[in-house]
């Protein structure tokens, strides 16, 4: 389906979530306004002209696995390769080993353009991309300069093989055990379930990061360590060698991303090397992981903004009955448009709350500040949730406005659908994103969500001069957050969790308003989508929080006996 890449969108959301003082730091200058407007610019050339048209050949032709080897897509081939020669595998990476060494924020950026065109292709280079920053971090200097310029270039693709059958979202559960073999290396032995992009045909070699417990190390999470496992074993110059004792037993058949092949893989003492310390595999994967979070709350803003755009090209073209308006488009019928506003003001403030995020990061790399730090470690649950929370309900209202033609998969909307659906799912289920919210995030005794609810009720006071009416409902949301967040932090552990989804929800509200009201007040042409979102969607915030002072005895009063009738 056809693609345009929302680049008005990105500029005004770097100006009003900070990107000027990123560019400003010594480590991001070369971030110059003709610097983000050639990468844009170039980015969404790609993604509407090259991965667009690929989007609906992955859907309908799955990737397969022939004889050991995973075939992919129609054209996946090719669309990778211009994804490798452009050079944006690397777009935040080190330059010393290749990359451009942009900001989050810009990647962040390219990343929801391409996950609009074609999420299944984009999944390769995301997860390229942190296992990149993975081994930036905590690999070894040997390790570094054999695997980061072959991953930056995107001659080799990464992976990250956490899950195994019995061990999900309780990571410590794993089996898969790792033995020295006297030389540096170690024997991998084990399964590992859901790798994405496990193996495939557009890439010369396969790099897995993969947790394994070595001989006699603690249970739990505690002794883990984390390996690099490569498909084929490169000699010190990095041209390869012999295959490694590791391969697919098989593809998930899956609800959508049909064209990322997601692989069971088995590794039979295959040869692995240590990436960091032993026993603190985990905190080496989260560096991966915490980006891929962000990364993911990207992608179901990238799947809303293809939805919409989808279902306003359809509503401006289908006829049915008449309307206030006279005979045009169903979006001329008030439901249709009421649809269509929340499409465009959810899409709106999530890709808002994420750049946020982005540049939140970039700025804590950038200047070591413990408070933007705090502000990255915050905002990305927000990000990740409510991301992937608006892909899934946009995607949705997107079926509904076409109609029956919506459940017809020839009209392509449902592949929205089901493409986003595991986004809420992997890389920690938005539950999990909401318990880390308000249990470690909230450590700090409120600290950064305070920090967060000063800056909006600033904004809002002075935004009250202009649209006093937008800017009091803004500052009111706000003020009732921040006394739903003093109650929250004087509940138990459990009573927290219980109200953590709508907890973070109303938060996602009270951030989607500000950014809504700040656009509206810096282009006159935003400002009716601005009071659509808050005078419509933000006053979800008071039965959201409402919830979240009912703690969990409630929750348990359910009994499962009751739950099954």
């Amino acid at each position: 389906m056809p693609y345009h890449a929302p680049l008005a969108d990105f500029h005004l959301l770097l100006a009003l979530t900070g990107f000027a003082e990123v560019a400003q730091t010594q480590r991001f200058s070369g971030a110059s306004p003709d610097m983000v407007e050639a990468i844009l610019s170039e980015a969404g050339k790609l993604c509407e002209n090259t991965l667009a048209p690929l989007n609906r050949a992955g859907d309908k032709h799955p990737a397969r696995l022939e004889n050991g080897v995973v075939r992919t897509s129609p054209g996946f081939v090719e669309g990778y390769r211009e994804i490798a020669l452009g050079g944006w595998v690397g777009i935040s990476a080190d330059p010393a080993y290749g990359g451009m060494g942009l900001p989050i924020s810009l990647a962040t950026c390219v990343n929801d353009m391409m996950g609009a065109a074609c999420l299944a292709l984009q999944l390769n280079p995301l997860l390229t991309q942190g296992q990149i920053e993975a081994l930036e971090h905590h690999a070894s200097d040997d390790l570094k300069a054999l695997y980061l310029p072959k991953l930056i270039a995107g001659a080799w693709n990464g992976t990250m093989n956490l899950t195994e059958p019995q061990a999900g979202s309780d990571v410590g559960a794993l089996r898969t055990k790792a033995e020295p073999n006297g030389d540096g290396s170690y024997a991998i032995t084990g399964q590992k379930t859901f790798i994405t992009w496990g193996d495939n045909d557009t890439n010369e070699n396969t790099s897995h990061l993969v947790l394994a417990r070595l001989t006699g190390a603690a249970e739990g999470t505690r002794g883990i360590s984390l390996f690099l496992v490569p498909k084929f074993i490169p000699d010190a110059t990095g041209n390869l060698g012999a295959r490694n004792s590791l391969k697919v037993v098989s593809l998930e058949h899956k609800l959508g991303l049909h064209g990322s092949p997601t692989a069971v893989m088995q590794f039979d003492a295959a040869q692995g090397w240590l990436v960091g310390e032993e026993n603190k595999g985990m905190a080496a994967m989260f560096t991966m992981m915490n980006n891929a979070r962000l990364a993911v709350g990207m992608q179901g803003v990238a799947i809303a903004e293809a939805a919409t755009q989808a279902a306003v090209a359809y509503a401006m073209d289908r006829k049915q009955g008449k309307t206030p308006l006279g005979n045009g488009g169903i979006i001329d019928h008030a439901d249709v448009r009421r649809m269509l506003g929340q499409m465009r003001a959810e899409t709106f403030a999530a890709r808002a709350i994420g750049l946020a995020c982005a540049v939140a990061i970039d700025m804590g790399r950038a200047t070591g500040a413990p408070d933007w730090q705090a502000r990255a470690a915050f905002l990305t649950p927000i990000a990740k949730a409510y991301g992937t929370d608006v892909g899934n309900e946009i995607a949705y209202i997107g079926v509904q406005v076409h109609g029956g033609m919506g459940f017809i998969e020839e009209t392509g909307v449902a592949q929205y659908s089901r493409d986003v659906r595991v986004t809420s799912i992997y890389e920690g289920t938005n539950g999990i994103q909401a318990m880390d919210l308000v249990a470690r995030k909230m450590m700090d005794g409120g600290e950064a969500a305070n920090s967060l609810l000063d800056e909006i009720q600033a904004s809002a006071v002075a935004a009250r001069a202009a649209q006093p009416a937008l800017a009091n409902a803004v500052w009111t949301a706000t003020e009732a957050l921040r006394e739903a967040t003093e109650a929250l932090l004087a509940q138990d552990l459990n009573d927290r969790f219980a109200g953590s989804v709508p907890y973070l929800r109303a938060f996602a509200r009270v951030l989607g308003a500000h950014y809504h009201l700040k656009a509206g007040l810096t282009e006159a042409a935003r400002l009716p989508l601005a009071a659509f979102y808050i005078t419509r969607l933000l006053p979800e915030y008071a039965p959201l929080l409402a919830q979240v002072r009912e703690g969990a005895a409630g929750l348990y009063a359910l009994t499962p006996e009751a739950l099954m009738a």
